[in-house]
């Protein structure tokens, strides 16, 4: 950030808060308080956007990538530090894919600009702080969604996804070159790397996929957990998450951080995904240990009560 701020002016963010939602010009968040839940929304970029880094840099902090991406790392802060009983983030995005897409080419030609590279480091900065949120977070693919290159990676962290089956609303999911490796996880590996860990030759052939991804394409490509049809959609999304925010947020902070974290071990990996979240969430914690814990109440005739404050 500091070279962006060495480089160009970066304005305050607009935001309009209410007791249930908090909206940015490219993000918005929708609370679910009584449920635990909030919807996360991305809108992607119009069609006009500026293709050359002159025109960027004369644009400034309102430049796609970099609005979007600093509002999308506020959001996460806010949840974080402001909301720690929403437990979970149903992920969406608005938009077309095809901006999406060119918004990627655009960085990607241009990325030996300074200005480029700084946007691209803080896009990956803002993934990485995703992936470290210990909250659940799902991906809903429906129809108007723009999981795509940059936005595609919002999918890819998430910890379920789920797409619309219906021949009648098609939905898709595109990769650009920015997938490739632009956006690091803190394990080294970009997130379809981790995702194909025992088989790294298939995140290779995905990558080398002509044209985007249909709902049945995605699933035989292990790119999405669920596909629903339209008859179930609601009910399975509703019952997912009922199902996910009942249970107890330590243990699902430790799993979430180990799935993460999967392959090469770096220092984050070893704080956030092994120390931190088995050695002080899972075993140490009220919610485990308590009077009213987990492991005190198994193999009792009583129920365990959990505190659903989240870190």
């Amino acid at each position: 950030m500091p070279a962006l701020q060495a480089g160009i002016k970066l304005s305050p963010l607009q935001i309009e808060s209410t007791d249930d939602s908090r909206e940015y010009k490219y993000v918005s968040l929708k609370f679910h308080r009584d449920k635990r839940y909030v919807d996360l929304t991305v809108r992607g970029p119009g069609a006009d956007l500026p293709n050359s880094a002159d025109e960027i840099q004369q644009l400034g902090d309102a430049f796609w990538p970099l609005q979007a991406y600093r509002e999308l790392d506020n959001a996460l802060l806010h949840l974080r530090v402001n909301e720690p009983e929403i437990g979970l983030v149903c992920v969406r995005t608005e938009g077309s894919i095809e901006n999406v897409l060119a918004a990627d080419r655009t960085l990607t030609a241009n990325r030996d600009n300074w200005l480029i590279r700084e946007i691209i480091l803080l896009m990956a900065r803002t993934l990485r702080r995703l992936d470290l949120t210990a909250k659940s977070f799902f991906a809903i693919v429906e129809p108007g969604s723009c999981f795509a290159g940059n936005l595609l990676e919002l999918l890819l962290a998430s910890d379920r996804s789920y797409m619309l089956n219906n021949p009648d609303e098609p939905v898709e999911l595109a990769f650009s070159e920015l997938n490739a490796g632009a956006f690091p996880m803190s394990n080294g590996l970009t997130r379809l790397q981790s995702r194909f860990l025992s088989e790294p030759q298939r995140a290779e052939e995905l990558l080398a996929h002509d044209g985007a991804f249909g709902t049945e394409a995605a699933e035989e490509a292990g790119l999405i957990t669920f596909a629903p049809d339209d008859l179930d959609w609601e009910d399975e999304i509703r019952v997912a998450i009922e199902e996910r925010t009942s249970l107890s947020p330590d243990a699902l902070t430790g799993m979430e951080a180990s799935l993460r974290f999967a392959g090469p071990e770096t220092m984050d990996t070893k704080i956030y995904g092994r120390l931190t979240a088995w050695q002080n969430w899972i075993f140490q914690r009220p919610n485990a240990v308590g009077p009213n814990g987990a492991l005190t109440n198994y193999g009792k005739p009583t129920q365990a009560k959990f505190d659903y404050k989240r870190t």
